[in-house]
């Protein structure tokens, strides 16, 4: 993973003496509520329901073992022992108190973390494929590009004040691991028929109050000039973005106001005065940041290790745990594992010190001291022998981390919701809690398949309800909370927007409501049909048949 030369570590030691000045001027009255709010967000720093919300950059992902010991040491030392990983693949504090933030912020400049841009209207943290340098199905390595793309927009002096948040997401496989279609940028990375390397284009993509999904408007834009070209939409964003209603402020909406061919003339006018300048990349360049991504010192092993299949055949926990939660591996006698964060009667996403203390540990003896955040907000080692998969289980077990549903219904992506954001309208982590609850018998689970259940507490969607299998929105009526319901979404390469299926439904019909939906589909499906299969055939009259039959006039259901 990429480490910090003596110009990266000396920008966030001077961040982090300016944010400490500013912190003071703020406590000491000098600096306004409204004075201070620029300057906390773009360092990461919320005010939130019950205390400040602390956000931490996590670049593509990626976390050495180093920076997880430094994570659960904060968590222990200034908030409650525990921390949040999101589905932007950063990790969240939720009750420090504001005046240890720089405190905070000067730790983890000691293990080449920060909070820079992870709010704000600015250009916010990469996201890439949680699997990248080891999926069997990658062509091109996104995390050199993820990285150079990382510098050239951190303190970017033109992008520090944009018309509203920007996201930038990189994928470099066959699947789309990343969910480039609802970023602002999605950067697709492939080959032309001369093998030269460079990018599929889209732009315009998001969720929130108005989804949408991202347009190609370039099918090939060469390595060399990624910068200039991206630098060139931002550009265009910055200039013709609406700045008077934050609602309509995202480039989706001028994409959409525009047009894909008349945006695409605009910054193709803009890019020619950009193109061969400055932010021309070089091989040299690229090969700098790239050597950071190399391959760890893998062994040559057999492609497969008698020990594994045998404690296979012998115990079904382990062999459930390895149909979902463990991944194919590019080098044979390797695989990569998915550490599930969704153990029931847990949040979504939550860790504690001690649990991260032990990833940290399983990371330097069995993944090369590193782990990997997914934007289903579960943590990943990716390079595990197999032959040592049977005890990297029995630790997970026994610390709670080894939940086999990965990609099963119960791993659901949750934003922390109403608990703690000030900006939700209903609370989201109860609402799992309950569905999680409801369906705890691991046999039933697998026997539906891969559903996925996505939960926002309000529009702004950070639980990307838009595309679940199954989406959850909270909404807000007289005061009370409910809950809106979508059928139909997905992500990766065939990455769709649910569509609601009626009214919305009072909280305490949430277990209800998801079992009905279940039911529909056990009773409608074909032979191995999976759940978005099933929904994408039938469409959505036998679910809301199903589901409201009874809710109607006797049941309250309101009209959101």
């Amino acid at each position: 993973m990429y480490r910090y030369d003596a110009y990266d570590q000396k920008l966030v030691d001077e961040r982090v003496a300016q944010f400490r000045d500013q912190m003071r001027r703020h406590l000491a009255g000098e600096l306004s509520d409204d004075e201070f709010r620029p300057v906390r967000l773009q360092n990461g720093l919320y005010i939130q329901r019950h205390a400040p919300m602390y956000r931490i950059s996590i670049p593509y992902g990626h976390l050495a073992s180093r920076q997880l010991r430094k994570l659960a040491h904060l968590a222990r030392t200034y908030d409650k022992s525990y921390l949040h990983f999101t589905t932007r693949q950063n990790v969240q504090f939720n009750w420090a108190p504001l005046e240890v933030i720089p405190e905070i912020c000067a730790e983890l400049a000691t293990v080449q973390l920060h909070s820079i841009q992870t709010s704000g209207n600015c250009i916010r943290n990469f996201t890439s494929d949680p699997f990248a340098g080891v999926a069997g199905d990658e062509l091109i390595d996104p995390r050199p590009w993820a990285e150079i793309l990382r510098q050239w927009a951190t303190f970017h002096p033109e992008f520090a004040y944009l018309p509203r948040k920007f996201k930038i997401a990189v994928n470099g496989a066959k699947e789309d691991r990343a969910v480039i279609q609802v970023h602002d940028i999605g950067l697709d990375l492939k080959k032309n028929e001369a093998g030269e390397i460079g990018f599929r284009v889209l732009v315009g993509g998001g969720l929130g109050r108005t989804p949408i999904i991202g347009r190609e408007i370039e099918s090939f834009i060469p390595w060399q000039h990624i910068i200039s070209y991206c630098e060139a939409i931002l550009r265009v964003y910055n200039r013709y973005g609406r700045r008077d209603n934050s609602f309509k402020a995202r480039i989706k909406i001028l994409v959409s106001a525009l047009g894909i061919d008349e945006f695409r003339w605009q910054v193709r006018e803009e890019w020619a005065h950009l193109k061969d300048g400055p932010n021309t990349l070089t091989v040299e360049e690229v090969h700098r940041v790239a050597d950071f991504f190399e391959d760890p010192a893998y062994e040559d092993l057999p492609a497969d290790d008698a020990g594994y299949h045998h404690h296979i055949a012998e115990n079904l926990a382990f062999a459930a745990w390895v149909k979902r939660n463990v991944r194919a591996h590019k080098k044979q006698g390797y695989a990569s594992v998915v550490l599930s964060l969704k153990k029931p009667g847990v949040a979504p996403g939550d860790i504690t010190s001690e649990q991260l203390d032990l990833v940290a540990d399983w990371a330097d003896r069995f993944s090369f001291g590193e782990a990997r955040v997914t934007h289903e907000q579960n943590l990943v080692l990716a390079d595990v022998k197999k032959s040592e998969l049977y005890t990297l289980w029995q630790l997970a077990r026994k610390a709670g981390l080894a939940t086999p549903n990965i990609g099963l219904l119960t791993d659901i992506i949750c934003c922390p919701g109403g608990d703690f954001c000030s900006l939700a309208n209903a609370k989201s982590i109860p609402i799992a809690a309950a569905i999680q609850e409801r369906f705890d018998d691991l046999d039933y689970l697998h026997d539906i398949g891969d559903i996925e259940i996505n939960i926002s507490g309000c529009m702004n969607a950070c639980g990307h309800h838009h595309v679940g299998h199954i989406g959850i929105l909270g909404v807000d009526k007289n005061g009370e909370e409910w809950y809106q319901v979508t059928l139909g979404g997905s992500q990766g390469n065939s990455t769709s927007l649910g569509k609601v299926i009626g009214p919305s439904f009072a909280r305490a019909e949430m277990p209800d409501v998801i079992a009905e939906i279940i039911e529909t589909y056990v009773a409608e499906r074909h032979d191995d049909e999976l759940f978005i299969d099933t929904v994408r055939r039938i469409g959505l009259e036998p679910f809301k048949a199903r589901v409201y039959a009874e809710r109607q006039p006797h049941k309250k259901v309101a009209n959101v």
